[in-house]
């Protein structure tokens, strides 16, 4: 018996975090959530899991990095004092809460894209595989250069730099992609290799922004490398320790990340489409 159509509209097949400014995720924000509600530090650590220290440590690097005090806090009085987000503070919970639910929109969207592809269902539901957007950049569409079967195109990131991306005609179409439109880029990790500016490589990849190495995290084989573009945007390339090995990667270096135009992924926004 064939499957069940509404079998594929439940599956999350693309699954992305949504995080701003590098360090403003749902931890930091469910932390403040936490505060607004408690008006106590140590209340809100023990409802997000983490040690007073830790919490401690969140709020220090908000404030420091953000313009506006996002966190005040007062000591003594006959209530022993308490924490409160301030204006500012409350101010970024409600923006972070709106691009949460757009977030949650543009996910099921591009769910819903892939479910309604027969061929892209055949090809990923036999495997179980789901696919987790790690790196979601915004851009806007410079220019698109269309082919017999396929297009690319071309964004420009905030800080400049060009991302092309490669799709087919329909896929154009059924987006209705447009020059001057603002779309929303997915890559995945895997699809993503460092090169190191001294390593002369000859690679293929259409795509090669230069950045610098800020965080590795290595977990059995893989190593993941977060590198920081030169536009201010961040990247995560998950490749082999091996190689992290061999390239000598270490914080600060620069280095370029280099990936395919068919790796990337555009989403837009189509609320219409979403909730009908």
């Amino acid at each position: 018996m064939p499957d069940n159509p509404n079998d594929n509209m439940n599956i999350a097949w693309i699954e992305g975090e949504l995080r701003l400014a590098g360090i403003l995720d749902s931890r930091m924000i469910g932390l403040l959530r936490a505060i607004d509600e408690s008006g106590s530090i140590n209340q809100a650590a023990k409802q997000q899991g983490l040690s007073y220290k830790g919490a401690w440590q969140m709020i220090e690097r908000a404030n420091n990095l953000a313009p506006k005090v996002l966190i005040a806090t007062t000591t003594g009085g006959s209530k022993g004092g308490g924490t409160r987000l301030t204006t500012a503070g409350q101010a970024l919970l409600q923006l972070f809460t709106q691009l949460e639910q757009q977030h949650r929109q543009f996910l099921r969207h591009l769910n819903q894209t892939l479910a309604d592809d027969p061929e892209m269902v055949l090809l990923l539901k036999p495997l179980s595989i789901k696919t987790s957007a790690t790196n979601q950049l915004f851009g806007t569409i410079t220019a698109i250069q269309p082919g017999s079967v396929n297009v690319e195109v071309l964004v420009e990131l905030k800080g400049g730099e060009t991302v092309a991306a490669s799709m087919h005609l329909a896929v154009l179409e059924r987006l209705e992609l447009n020059v001057g439109q603002d779309v929303l880029l997915l890559i995945n990790a895997p699809e993503i290799s460092v090169v190191t500016e001294s390593g002369h490589q000859q690679l293929s990849a259409r795509n090669s922004l230069s950045g610098t190495v800020v965080r590795m995290q290595r977990d059995g084989i893989d190593a993941q490398v977060a590198l920081r573009l030169s536009g201010g945007d961040s990247l995560v390339a998950t490749i082999t320790q091996a190689s992290a090995k061999s390239l000598g990667l270490k914080s600060g270096m620069p280095v370029n990340a280099v990936f395919k135009s068919n790796a990337v992924m555009l989403a837009v926004a189509a609320l219409d489409s979403v909730n009908s």
